[in-house]
């Protein structure tokens, strides 16, 4: 008869199980791509069977999900305190300590950049999760500039929308420029060059 200890134990390795499937996965896709990631050299890495692997993992969907919707979670975390609702001008200094992380985690980055290019592509698994990605990240930054404006940190009348998808595409055209030039795209930099350079633009205008 099982015990609540005997529970609790088993709980913890079938958590660390899975932890370790999705690092593995995590490097296959980032590797490879997901079409051409397959579940049984994920198991074959993580020293489980295909079937071991799919008890935690049903389809390769939903382990591309999962290791999405990881990375997310990590970043808000580890960034954000897990609120989405911090704003105004700390947000943009915490996106430019993201891109200072992520210039020390390129195989993050390169999952990324790879499955985020992959999912333009009609009926990719993870279409939907990076429109649903972008569409609240827009809405995010744009919420935290307009609560800027409204502060008077910022000028009255900026367009937050289309400031919001411009900080967005400068942040994702670097990771994919840094990817294939480490040594000349100093990633940081110059990304917190962007935004210096976006606040002295858009501060109020002195009288």
């Amino acid at each position: 008869m099982r015990t609540g200890t005997d529970r609790r134990r088993g709980y913890a390795a079938g958590d660390a199980r899975r932890e370790r499937i999705l690092h593995i996965a995590t490097q296959e896709f980032a590797e490879h791509g997901y079409r051409g990631t397959s579940l049984a050299r994920v198991a074959e890495r993580a020293g489980l069977s295909q079937p071991g692997l799919l008890h935690h993992f049903r389809t390769k969907e939903q382990l591309l999900v999962a290791v999405l919707e990881l990375r997310d979670r990590r970043d808000m975390e580890r960034f954000f305190a897990g609120d989405e609702t911090a704003g105004g001008l700390d947000l943009l200094t915490a996106l430019v300590r993201v891109v200072e992380h992520n210039s020390r985690t390129p195989e993050l980055v390169r999952l990324f950049v790879v499955l985020t290019s992959e999912a333009v592509t009609a009926g990719h698994p993870a279409r939907d999760w990076a429109r649903a990605r972008y569409a609240r990240l827009r809405a995010w930054v744009a919420d935290a500039l307009r609560r800027a404006a409204d502060a008077g940190e910022l000028r009255a009348g900026l367009d937050a929308d289309a400031t919001a998808a411009r900080i967005i595409a400068i942040m994702d055209g670097l990771q994919t420029q840094w990817l294939l030039d480490p040594d000349r795209i100093d990633m940081p930099a110059l990304f917190r060059a962007h935004v210096d350079d976006l606040l002295e633009t858009l501060r109020p205008h002195k009288a």
